[in-house]
């Protein structure tokens, strides 16, 4: 078993356990489901990886918590993540870090590394993780796992403790892609309470029946800015994976998408500036914990101490940089030209897929990192991320699927394919075909 997967081991059984009169046939009954610690659980506590939240329990489930128990679902804990998903490693929990099963002695990726490695390990047969800039994909590359970000609006994110709304996305892990994409299945779909959510999907659209491994005919495009920069043993274990899916009948070529050049810098700048603004809630009235320091009633040394105890240093970094990108004199200076490299970069990507049914790419420039090898050096794990902010900046889905190991280290490497709005079903049916080789 890989170290500290779960901040809370506790079980949530499924409605087909709990009532007796309950169809015992849902969609997951008898499967077993690993909940990324942010995500809401009524009754049960939902940390964030952070101190801020430790004694914190919901009084009220997420939709995709709903959901999983309505489609019979086991869940047997919340698993261990970056603190408020802030990282590529899930070390700056402040429940300590999680291993990595598939590599020990590495870190599993993050934010939803406790997720990834929950499946990796044997510990879940299914996991959600969510997926701001790469939460998913990251972890599901490092630890060989399948790891599926929904398009913008497809899942419902009532219930998901907010780091950056505009580009956040619950999302599903699996041993296999139709695992991942039959979780899908029960959590997408339109929510009243979240009004980004889209309409309701055509009668008899099945995510899982799309994982033939069809990929005759498929046009696979390689933006040429993805590889640059990642290790050359990443780089040749991706055109191995490249050459199945022709072997299949795939078909690639190149493109271009100039502006990914900027888009991890818009990427932070977009993403610290909600997160400035989403934790500034947590102020030791409503949330936080006690503080020992005597403020003589002065509210304002009781908010700056509370979160002083309360955040870790990565989560106090980026709220510092994301109120300074959107103070006076500063907001159009950086916010704003990050919104329009956002707008670019998602008009590369449509240009691109007029080109191409997907897009393909490394899922990480690297493979896994040895534990606490980024620690000191937070822009190495920013620039990380090169391959996987995009796609959130574009809000497009994407997934990641293991392409095989390393020549070097004998390291995970993740494949990642990248679709056009609301494409999960393309992407399901290319991705599955590096499971029939």
């Amino acid at each position: 078993m890989a170290a500290n997967i779960f901040i809370t081991d506790e079980r949530i059984e499924g409605d087909d356990t709990e009532n007796e009169d309950a169809d015992a046939d849902g969609p997951l009954a008898g499967r077993t489901v690993a909940v990324k610690d942010n995500i809401s659980t009524k009754g049960v506590a939902t940390t964030c990886g952070s101190a801020m939240l430790e004694e914190y329990v919901p009084p009220y489930d997420a939709t995709v918590i709903s959901r999983l128990k309505e489609a019979g679902a086991t869940i047997v804990g919340k698993a261990n993540m970056d603190e408020f998903g802030m990282g590529s490693t899930t070390e700056t929990s402040a429940f300590g870090p999680t291993d990595n099963p598939a590599a020990p002695g590495h870190v599993p990726g993050g934010s939803s590394g406790g997720s990834a490695a929950a499946v990796a390990a044997g510990e879940a047969d299914l996991a959600l993780g969510s997926d701001t800039g790469g939460s998913i994909r990251c972890p599901a590359a490092f630890c060989g796992v399948v790891g599926i970000k929904p398009t913008y609006g497809l899942v419902s994110r009532y219930g998901l403790v907010a780091y950056g709304n505009s580009l956040e996305q619950i999302g599903p892990f699996g041993e296999t892609v139709e695992d991942a994409a039959a979780l899908l299945d029960v959590i997408a779909g339109p929510d009243e309470r979240d009004a980004t959510t889209r309409d309701a999907a055509p009668d008899g659209e099945s995510y899982a029946a799309a994982a033939t491994g069809d990929v005759d005919g498929l046009t696979i495009g390689v933006p040429t800015e993805l590889l640059e920069g990642a290790d050359e043993d990443v780089v040749d274990t991706f055109w191995d994976a490249i050459a199945d899916l022709e072997a299949q009948g795939a078909e690639y070529h190149e493109v271009s998408l100039p502006s990914v050049e900027h888009a991890v810098e818009a990427y932070y700048v977009i993403a610290m500036s909600e997160a400035s603004s989403n934790l500034a809630r947590f102020d030791g009235v409503r949330y936080g914990p006690e503080t020992e320091t005597e403020t003589e009633g002065n509210w304002n040394e009781t908010f700056s101490q509370v979160r002083k105890d309360g955040f870790g240093d990565e989560v106090k970094r980026r709220i510092l940089l994301g109120t300074y990108a959107l103070s006076a004199g500063y907001h159009d200076k950086y916010y704003k030209k990050a919104q329009d490299a956002r707008a670019w970069v998602k008009q590369d990507f449509d240009e691109a897929l007029s080109e191409a049914d997907v897009l393909a790419s490394p899922t990480m420039p690297v493979t896994p990192f040895e534990q606490g090898e980024s620690l000191d050096d937070p822009l190495q794990m920013y620039l990380a991320d090169a391959n996987t902010v995009p796609v959130n900046l574009a809000d497009l889905p994407a997934i990641s699927v293991p392409a095989g190991e390393s020549d070097a280290d004998g390291l995970p490497v993740g494949l990642q394919l990248v679709g056009p709005a609301f494409g999960e079903e393309r992407l399901i049916r290319a991705a599955s075909a590096l499971e029939f080789e």
